[in-house]
């Protein structure tokens, strides 16, 4: 028997509750000639026992337990050395891939040979699975050094991924951005803007951990510590809280521009009313994804462009 169409991999740390929802997310999918491939990386909330027993019903998951912690770009690195496809698609633990989004993802990628990697766009719920943030289309009209989708959602070549080493420890917390950045360098990236692909705003999130840290740096580059802020804040505010950054912002020397301006009104307005911070927040992304709609149509991958 030759090998599977596709490789999807995900890295699990401690990922209940919601460990069964996003694993049934990808063995439900309509594309069935894949490999599940998951690695363990040392929880101690019982995700470990729950994988077992997945692992035991369905053939096409492949298990791995690692004993100790290796962090986001350790496991990652290990459960891609140890797929089989040469197309490999991402899924993180807390999230929801739609059932056609393989499918979808694979069918563009098998047809366009210079395609790297090709993302999708998601709309983000909370820890009940309630839509909190709407699809965002504008990020597909505009040049920017962000990729416009999220880690989770992303397929890619395995040969470019091993071509360009794989994700770097250096990186921790920003792996995502700088892997896809490497990777555009030898082949295009491109996104499906249709929303195949739910991202998970919560508390135990990773993003607040390593948003903590970046910010706790001596010295990182203004630029990276703004981006720390807003991932910080917007984690924080989507999943029900207040962003919490007047304290830590209160604690750094910032150099004062329009985006740390902008992001200092957020933490004002969001530290006084988070809730009317979320519906603003809401209402102007739905008018901006609806004028981006006019020039970005489903089914149609666009490709990023950085600034």
């Amino acid at each position: 028997m030759g090998n599977p169409l596709i490789s999807v991999v995900m890295p699990v740390h401690n990922a209940l509750p919601f460990l069964t929802e996003s694993v049934g997310s990808i063995l439900n999918q309509t594309l069935t000639d894949f490999e599940f491939v998951i690695f363990d990386d040392g929880s101690t909330d019982g995700s470990t026992e729950v994988l077992r027993e997945y692992a035991r019903k369905d053939s096409r998951i492949r298990l791995f337990e690692g004993k100790t912690c290796l962090g986001l770009s350790g496991s990652s690195n290990a459960v891609v050395r140890r797929a089989r496809a040469p197309i490999v698609a991402r899924m993180d633990a807390d999230d929801i891939s739609h059932p056609a989004r393989l499918e979808r993802q694979w069918t563009i990628i098998q047809a366009q040979s210079d395609i790297a990697v090709i993302g999708t766009l998601c709309t983000g719920i909370d820890e009940q699975g309630r839509e909190v943030r709407p699809r965002d289309r504008w990020r597909l009209v505009r040049r920017s050094p962000y990729i416009p989708f999220p880690h989770g959602s992303v397929m890619f070549r395995r040969s470019v991924f091993d071509e360009v080493g794989g994700y770097s420890l250096e990186a921790e917390g920003g792996e995502d951005q700088d892997l896809v950045s490497r990777m555009a360098a030898h082949g295009r990236v491109v996104t499906l803007p249709d929303t195949l692909y739910n991202y998970r705003y919560h508390s135990r999130n990773a993003t607040l951990l390593n948003g903590a840290r970046a910010i706790k740096r001596d010295h990182p580059e203004n630029g990276q510590e703004l981006a720390a802020f807003y991932m910080l804040g917007a984690m924080r505010l989507w999943a029900g809280n207040a962003p919490g950054l007047l304290e830590p912002m209160r604690t750094k020397t910032l150099h004062w521009n329009l985006k740390t301006l902008m992001i200092l009104a957020s933490a004002v307005w969001g530290n006084v009313n988070p809730s009317g911070l979320r519906l603003f927040l809401r209402s102007s992304i739905r008018a901006r994804d609806l004028l981006a709609g006019l020039r970005v149509k489903d089914g149609k991958p666009y490709e990023w462009r950085s600034e």
